[in-house]
């Protein structure tokens, strides 16, 4: 699995998992909910001040987004 879509499921699971909806995690990282949506389905590569706002939004270590 190549390290986009990685990060896609990570981020898809965590959100999953603590039941916030796209937009909440969107308007938390400072993203569009369209960004989001990008990211989750491994259309976009994201920043690394895309994903370190990403790993504060859903409580986690960054590196738990991108191991």
């Amino acid at each position: 699995m190549n390290l986009t879509k990685a990060v896609a499921q990570r981020v898809r699971q965590r959100r999953e998992s603590l039941r916030m909806t796209q937009a909440h995690v969107a308007h938390a990282a400072g993203i569009s909910r369209g960004y989001l949506i990008r990211l989750e389905a491994a259309r976009q590569d994201p920043t690394l001040t895309v994903l370190a706002n990403l790993a504060k939004a859903l409580k986690v270590p960054l590196v738990e987004l991108v191991k």
